[in-house]
C-alpha cells in the first residue's frame, strides 16, 4: 500500500465547489470581504446608469483593490491575472474576472470616495474597539511619482534648448531655400525635422508658461512674508525697542533657473530621498499610537514637513465627528514653529513637536528628573518645550517613532508601495487614500486576531 496522499485531477467533483471552501476562517481575504460588506457604498453603487452589459459590483472591484494593495500586487494588470492565479483573489472576486481596464478605471472614477469609505472603515474600527483616537503621530514619506526624474526640465536647461532649437530652425531653412540639393543630407526630410522642432518649442513655451505661474504664486507669498517680518520690525522700533538682526533683503520675483517642470506629470515634484533626489510627492499620515490606525491622510507638493500640521489638522476636523478629537500631536523636528505650536492649541489638541534634534546616549540621571517649573506668562513654545522635558513627556514623544515610522516601513516593504500609480496631485491623493485604506484593513485583521 502507498503511503502518499492520493493526487487525482480527473475526477470531476459531485457536488459544485463552495469558494467558501476555498480559504482559512482567519485570512486577510475573507476580513476583507466582510469589512466591505458591512460599508455603505451607495455613492458607488448609484453611479452606475444600469444600461448596457452587466457590471462588477463595486464590492468586488474594492475588494479585489484593497487585497492587491495589502499584499503588494497594486497593478491592475497583475491583479487580473491574480483572480485566475491566485485562490485568495479568486476568492474575493467570487470566481469572476475582472479585466485591468475595468479595475483602473474604477480606481480612477471613484477616487473622490476612498476617503468616505477610508472614514467608515475607522468608524468601524472604534465600534470594534480597535481605535479610541487618543494620541497621534504625524510625520511624512516621499514615494516616487509615476515620472521619471528625467523628463524634468529647469528654467534655465529650457532656455538653452529653445535657443539651439531655433538655431537648427535656421538652418534647416536655409537648406530648404537653398539651390544646391546636395547639401541636404541623404533621408533627411527638411519639412519634417522643422515642424519637429517646431512642436518642441510650443511644449516648451507651455512649460515656461506653467513655470512662470509657479513663480507668480510663490512670489504673492514671498512678498507677503517680507512685509509680515518689515512690519514686526517696525513695531518694535515703534515701542521704543531695537529689532535684532539686519532688515529682510525684499524677495526676487520671477522664475529662477532651478526652477523644475516635469513633461510626464507636471505636479510632482523633485525632492531629496536619502543621500539622492528623484520625482516624487511627499505622503502624510497620523497615526493612532495605540492601534496604529491611519486615522487621517493627504499627498502633498512640498518636499518638506513644516507646512503641514495646519492641513493636517483641518483633515482630523473634517473626521472629528465621526471620530472624535485626538488629545495629543506628536511629530518630529521638521514640523516645528512657533506658528504650527498655536495651530494645535487653538485646535484644542496638545502638541508634542520636538523642537530640536535630541542627543544619543542622554545622561542616565536626566532620564530620571524633572524640569524646573515655568514661569506663569509663559507662551506656549515655552509651556510645549517644558512638557517635553518631563518623564510622562519623554513617554509620550517615545511613542512617535515606534508607531507612525513602522507603518510607512510596512508600506513600502512588505505591502511593497513605493511608487504611485497614478499623475496628478489629486488623483496621487486618492490612490494614497486608497493605501491607507488598504493598511488599516490589513491592521484590523491582525488586531481581531491578537
Amino acid at each position: 500500500m502507498s503511503s502518499f496522499i492520493p493526487v487525482d485531477r480527473q475526477t470531476d467533483f459531485l457536488f459544485p465547489p463552495s469558494v467558501q471552501d476555498w480559504l482559512p476562517e482567519n485570512h486577510l481575504a475573507r476580513f476583507i470581504v466582510d469589512v466591505i460588506d458591512s460599508l455603505d457604498l451607495t455613492e458607488l453603487t448609484r453611479q452606475y446608469a444600469g444600461r448596457g452589459s452587466a457590471a462588477h459590483h463595486p464590492a468586488v472591484l474594492l475588494g479585489l483593490l484593497i487585497y492587491g494593495y495589502s499584499t503588494g500586487l497594486p497593478s491592475s494588470r497583475k491583479i487580473e491575472r491574480a483572480t485566475y492565479d491566485s485562490v485568495a483573489f479568486r476568492y474575493i472576486a467570487a470566481n469572476t474576472h475582472p479585466d485591468h481596464d475595468t479595475l483602473a478605471s474604477f480606481r480612477r472614477r471613484f477616487g473622490a470616495q476612498f476617503e468616505q469609505l477610508f472614514v467608515q472603515v475607522l468608524m468601524l474600527a472604534r465600534e470594534m474597539g480597535m481605535l479610541k483616537m487618543g494620541k497621534i503621530s504625524v510625520d511624512g514619506s516621499k514615494f516616487k511619482a509615476n515620472a521619471s526624474k528625467h523628463s524634468a526640465l529647469s528654467w534655465g536647461h529650457i532656455k538653452k534648448i529653445e535657443q539651439q532649437l531655433r538655431q537648427e530652425i535656421q538652418q534647416l531653412m536655409a537648406l530648404a531655400e537653398s539651390e544646391d540639393r546636395k547639401k541636404i543630407p541623404d533621408g533627411m526630410d527638411v519639412p519634417e525635422e522643422i515642424a519637429r522642432r517646431e512642436t518642441r518649442l510650443a511644449a516648451l513655451d507651455e512649460a515656461k508658461r506653467k513655470l512662470e505661474e509657479r513663480a507668480q504664486e510663490r512670489d504673492a507669498q514671498a512678498q507677503a512674508e517680507y512685509e509680515s517680518k518689515l512690519a514686526k520690525r517696525q513695531a518694535k522700533r515703534d515701542a521704543g525697542k531695537k529689532p535684532g538682526g539686519k532688515d529682510p533683503e525684499p524677495p526676487t520675483s520671477g522664475p529662477q533657473d532651478k526652477d523644475q517642470i516635469n513633461l510626464t506629470d507636471e505636479q510632482s515634484r523633485i525632492m531629496k530621498t536619502g543621500g539622492s533626489f528623484d520625482q516624487c510627492y511627499n505622503a502624510q499620515a497620523a497615526v493612532d499610537t495605540d492601534s496604529m490606525l491611519i486615522v487621517a491622510s493627504f499627498v502633498t507638493q512640498a518636499g518638506n514637513d513644516s507646512q503641514q500640521v495646519k492641513p493636517m489638522l483641518a483633515a482630523l476636523e473634517r473626521h472629528q465627528e465621526h471620530l472624535g478629537r485626538p488629545s495629543q500631536f506628536l511629530a518630529d523636528t521638521g514640523y516645528f514653529s512657533a506658528a504650527n505650536v498655536d495651530a494645535c492649541e487653538l485646535a484644542g489638541i496638545t502638541p508634542m513637536i520636538a523642537m530640536k534634534r535630541s542627543q544619543h546616549h542622554e545622561p542616565v540621571l536626566e532620564r530620571f528628573t524633572e524640569p524646573p517649573p515655568l514661569d506663569v506668562d509663559a507662551d506656549a513654545v515655552a509651556n510645549m518645550a517644558h512638557r517635553l522635558k518631563t518623564r510622562s513627556g519623554r513617554a509620550d514623544y517615545g511613542l512617535r517613532k515606534q508607531t507612525v515610522e513602522p507603518v510607512f516601513g510596512i508600506i513600502k516593504h512588505a505591502m511593497k508601495f513605493r511608487q504611485f500609480l497614478v499623475r496628478g496631485v489629486k488623483h496621487v491623493g486618492n490612490e494614497w487614500n486608497l493605501v491607507a485604506l488598504a493598511w488599516n484593513i490589513k491592521r484590523m485583521s491582525a488586531l481581531k486576531m491578537a
